[in-house]
């Protein structure tokens, strides 16, 4: 047993040694650029729709996450969006344009096993996964609010 712990630790050794070198700082730097990016192209979406269609600050968020939503479904059906996920690693995943690419890029992996069996089953094993720690976590949050507005009053 000790032999062979020897001989994994001297195989990864060796492995790590061949392994190219990753660029984080470069990486880090692109992603926060290209995150920022996709957040300030969302604010501008946003005062477009508050200028054009006289919404509100508390009005305008649906629009807004609904056209980012769109917009990143359309990049993600003509290959674009892929492309900049390369590039732009995390960043691209600013989490309503990331998930909407990955709910989308599931969509279309699996249209040719059909709308129910291939879509819907495959869309929602990603989406699943989202969707249930979005309502722990805000049960979560909500519980806590409760507990602590009944500690105060």
């Amino acid at each position: 047993m000790d032999a062979e712990k020897k001989k994994q630790k001297e195989y990864q050794k060796k492995f790590a040694s061949l392994q190219p070198k990753r660029p984080i700082v470069r990486n880090s730097i692109v992603a926060y650029i290209i995150g920022g990016l996709i957040c300030a192209f969302g604010q501008w979406i946003q005062n477009r729709y508050m200028q054009y269609f006289d919404l509100t600050q508390e009005t305008v968020v649906s629009p807004t996450i609904a056209t980012l939503i769109l917009i990143a479904a359309l990049l993600t059906g003509f290959g674009v969006y892929d492309k900049l996920g390369q590039f732009a690693g995390a960043g691209a995943l600013v989490p309503v344009t990331g998930f909407s690419n990955a709910m989308t890029s599931a969509a279309l992996e699996h249209r040719s096993e059909g709308l129910v069996l291939g879509i819907g089953s495959n869309m929602f094993k990603i989406a699943g996964a989202v969707i249930v720690f979005g309502v722990v976590s805000a049960y979560l949050v909500g519980l806590t609010r409760l507990l602590v507005q009944t500690l105060i009053n």
